[in-house]
């Protein structure tokens, strides 16, 4: 009798606990966090949510459409707050603002502009903001922004005034070192790779297309040029910043003194407190090169970082080598990279991915986001060894950034 009464007892505990299980599977489910991808493009904005597995994918949008939107990013900081750059056709470039993930825009009041200048022949007109970065997470609705003609900005309010920051925009030197707005570079000259380090929120770097990258120490009032180890295009000086050219900046969250750069000549690395960078893209396949637009660091492993390069002889194609796309990656730091292809087009894939169009959110595995001029995203959920288009027919992408959402 007592042994028939345990088996009952057991079979009635056993459900129970599979489905407390079972609810708690789901609550846990329900509070983590969700990937959401903001695509910036030609014509428009999308924000596509992922569920908890990032396999299955819904899109927002588009925001904007018909307007360019250079870059869109969600605030880390309070987890709901867009800021978009966009340009708005004849009506010229401004900035816009949303506190609810998008369900309705603000126009900011006073977008990035640079200060009248005495002489108006001398005077620049902002073309485009390329570049949004959140302040430190101690400095909340602090923004900074990098434009073309290339200047720097910094909003106090969340993105809805803006005023030039800094000495660069208006120094002689730093002038000089941006070269013309006529310097060749598609869609002209950007300050770009606004970098905050998560230890300190004084000290920054930004790159400049072309001028070389440069450190602050004091929150971006001054700024000293980091150009020691980089190449140039042959045939120029590179003891003249103005040729140094850094597509992408990336500084790494798990060890903030390590910094790689995809450049116009290479793939490079830096740890500080050294300030020679050092050219690791020499590893790279020969018939590939280490010629490309972006890059992107693992969120807890500072050897590990992926690029995607481009065709880079002679004229520059800017396109997939051979039309055979494929991101490559390293688990050491550059001393060897990997062919990671599986999945995307083996022929005639001619297609660029510009220097901001690529991300990786935080996840574990971590995944990994890229988006082309042909419109197309792609995603890989581990770690690059199997690629997925899930979305295509998209206008031009510029712009890719992972973010976390409830």
């Amino acid at each position: 009798m007592a042994r028939a009464m345990k088996k009952a007892v057991a079979k009635k505990v056993k459900p129970a606990a599979k489905a407390v299980k079972k609810a708690n599977g789901k609550a846990r489910a329900a509070k983590s966090p969700k990937v959401a991808l903001l695509v910036s493009t030609r014509k428009g904005a999308w924000i596509f949510h992922g569920d908890s597995n990032r396999k299955n994918w819904s899109a927002d949008g588009p925001h904007f459409l018909g307007q360019i939107i250079n870059h869109l990013m969600l605030d880390p900081r309070d987890g709901k707050t867009l800021i978009a750059a966009a340009s708005t056709g004849h009506l010229g470039p401004t900035i816009f603002r949303s506190t609810n993930m998008g369900k309705s825009w603000t126009e900011a009041k006073r977008p990035p502009a640079f200060a009248k200048a005495e002489d108006p022949s001398k005077g620049r007109t902002v073309k485009h903001t390329f570049w949004l970065t959140p302040a430190h997470a101690n400095e909340p609705n602090v923004w900074y922004a990098g434009t073309s003609p290339q200047g720097l900005f910094r909003s106090e309010d969340g993105g809805m005034n803006w005023e030039p920051f800094g000495l660069v925009n208006d120094d002689p030197q730093y002038r000089a070192w941006m070269g013309s707005e006529q310097d060749g570079t598609p869609d002209g000259p950007k300050m770009h790779s606004i970098t905050i380090d998560p230890r300190d929120p004084k000290h920054m770097y930004m790159g400049m297309s072309g001028g070389g990258v440069h450190e602050s120490l004091d929150a971006g009032r001054t700024w000293s040029p980091m150009v020691k180890g980089m190449e140039v295009v042959g045939g120029f000086d590179a003891k003249n910043i103005a040729f140094h050219d850094p597509h992408c900046l990336r500084i790494c969250p798990s060890n903030p003194d390590r910094l790689y750069q995809q450049n116009h000549c290479g793939i490079y690395r830096i740890d500080r407190p050294s300030d020679e960078w050092v050219r690791i893209g020499r590893a790279m396949p020969k018939k590939v090169g280490d010629i490309g637009f972006v890059m992107t660091v693992h969120p807890r492993d500072d050897k590990t970082v992926w690029v995607l390069p481009m065709d880079g002889q002679t004229v520059w194609p800017r396109t997939s080598p051979e039309g055979r796309p494929s991101v490559y990656g390293t688990k050491n730091g550059g001393k060897t990279w990997t062919r990671l292809d599986n999945g995307l087009p083996e022929a005639q894939a001619w297609w660029t991915v510009k220097r901001q169009a690529m991300t990786a959110d935080s996840r574990d595995p971590v995944g990994l986001y890229f988006g082309t001029t042909s419109g197309e995203l792609w995603m890989s959920r581990d770690e690059g060894a199997r690629w997925t288009n899930f979305a295509r027919h998209l206008p031009e992408i510029y712009a890719v950034e992972a973010a976390e959402v409830m």
